[in-house]
């Protein structure tokens, strides 16, 4: 299942200039004796697809960079997509952490593109999964996560999870116009440990144990390449294979469920998965089942994405507000911003190629950052939510034209969780102080050497002040800016 990563705050009021990109290199993993799939091309130019569920979707998402791999046979997948017959898909998603973050958007993004194309997609939470842990790409065994922590992070991601997929569809519908509105397929959120509390271990081992090959189990890569080492391997995690591998077992025969979505770090419990119910299901009736992973993202330079001095970017608004997924997009490396727009958007190709053109000419002005940016926000958060972010960010950086009210400039710090308070009797130095966390003759010395700017004309000011009325913006909001990196904007009251 995919796996979260411990969540932190990715940025405060007073460092939003700091660089929001800082990456983490990890090697894609190479599974060997498995069953053969079939490698994505490299990606290219996006094709147009039309809103039929009968378009070729593996083809948009292989050219969009979010396939890896697609069991065998694939042409059998291809064929029930193109003649328009309805399938049903699921990503597993274990609750290690609070929230999911932008790493694991790149399986859900196949699942969105599905969705909106009118086939069913269910998620599965490892409420029982996610007590065992999944060794996949891990060097070190998991800490054990209390009973009560997991079981809030199950609700969280849940919350999160019927989000993102309202979120989508509205930017999907949104981005086609009222001609182009869709009939998605039916959404379904379900919880592993629904159908794991009631299973017995003799009988589990009786019904299913024969039917599994432990030479199969030891030559995955996430169990051979941890023998290899001295680092302990616990039976729990040299399991997980099993339980994952009956989860597609039971949606399958359960819930008519064919495909399994994940990252490619997951694709030897998939085929567990498909290899045991090749076993103990006949397949005529319900067809094959196949699997579909993603590439692990990583950035032109090859650190993998969605990293910044080891803290993920979340997705839930209690920890990143929208505002920070804004900044974090628009400080995409150019390399990766044609790459990024197709995984993260449903942008067509004419549409991403002109931008381009246009961010090549004239790379400065950061064209393909800001949609970018602005798309990704509004898919996450709600439409218009990037285009706020984009206005906040424009007074920021400097680019405001007083045009935003005094109001608006309040409710759009508000959502970012950057708006600063004061009262109107504090001096200068007092305010500087505070939103500095500076001692009184520090405040003094930014002030003489003239790197304190008021007013969003950017009054340059080297003495105290205690008279605010000529440097508010509609007699309630201050701009206060401190050097070229740091900037705050201040309710007075």
């Amino acid at each position: 299942m995919l796996e979260l990563k411990i969540c932190s705050h990715f940025v405060t009021s007073n460092k939003i200039f700091t660089p929001l990109v800082k990456y983490q290199r990890l090697s894609a993993v190479v599974w060997h004796n498995i069953r053969s799939y079939s490698h994505a091309a490299s990606p290219s130019e996006v094709q147009d697809t039309s809103n039929s569920r009968s378009s070729d979707i593996l083809d948009d998402l292989k050219q969009r960079g979010l396939v890896c791999q697609v069991s065998q046979p694939e042409n059998d997948l291809r064929a029930k997509i193109i003649n328009n017959t309805k399938i049903k898909l699921y990503c597993g998603v274990d609750p290690t952490a609070k929230s999911l973050h932008l790493g694991n958007l790149v399986p859900l993004m196949v699942l969105l593109h599905f969705y909106v194309k009118g086939h069913d997609i269910v998620t599965v939470i490892g409420g029982a999964t996610g007590k065992v842990g999944d060794p996949s790409g891990r060097k070190t065994e998991r800490d054990v996560m209390e009973s009560d922590i997991r079981e809030d992070n199950v609700k969280s991601i849940s919350q999160q999870l019927q989000r993102f997929f309202q979120n989508g569809l509205d930017y999907y519908n949104n981005r086609n116009g009222a001609t182009g509105m869709v009939s998605p397929g039916k959404y379904t959120p379900r919880n592993n440990f629904s159908w794991w509390k009631d299973i017995k271990m003799l009988d589990f081992l009786t019904d299913f144990g024969k039917h599994i090959r432990v030479q199969s189990m030891l030559a995955r890569d996430s169990v051979s390449s941890r023998l290899e080492t001295q680092n302990n391997l616990g039976f729990n995690e040299f399991t997980y294979q099993i339980l994952q591998a009956y989860d597609f077992y039971h949606l399958y025969k359960e819930e008519n469920i064919s495909v399994q979505v994940g990252g490619n770090d997951q694709w030897g419990n998939i085929t567990a998965g498909i290899d045991l119910i090749n076993r103990l299901q006949p397949t005529q009736k319900k067809g094959l089942p196949f699997g579909i992973t993603v590439p692990l993202l990583t950035t032109a330079t090859g650190e993998k994405f969605g990293k910044s001095a080891g803290n993920a970017v979340f997705i839930d608004p209690s920890i990143n507000t929208a505002y920070d997924v804004y900044q974090f997009f628009f400080n995409t490396l150019d390399a990766d911003v044609p790459k990024f727009l197709k995984i993260f958007t449903f942008l067509n190709p004419n549409e991403i190629s002109a931008v381009m053109e246009r961010h090549i000419k004239s790379p400065n002005l950061r064209l393909g950052q800001t949609l970018l940016a602005r798309e990704v926000t509004d898919m996450l958060y709600g439409i218009k939510s990037g285009t706020d972010s984009e206005e906040l960010s424009d007074v920021i950086f400097g680019r405001y034209d007083d045009t935003l009210s005094a109001a608006k400039l309040i409710e759009l710090c508000q959502k970012a969780k950057i708006l600063q308070h004061s009262d109107r009797k504090d001096t200068l130095i007092k305010l500087i102080c505070k939103v500095a966390d500076c001692s009184v003759s520090e405040a003094r010395r930014k002030l003489s050497q003239g790197s304190v700017y008021l007013h969003h004309s950017r009054i340059k000011v080297k003495e105290d002040v205690s008279n605010w009325a000529p440097y508010l913006i509609d007699d309630q909001v201050l701009i206060l800016r401190i050097g070229k990196q740091k900037c705050f904007i201040i309710e007075m009251h």
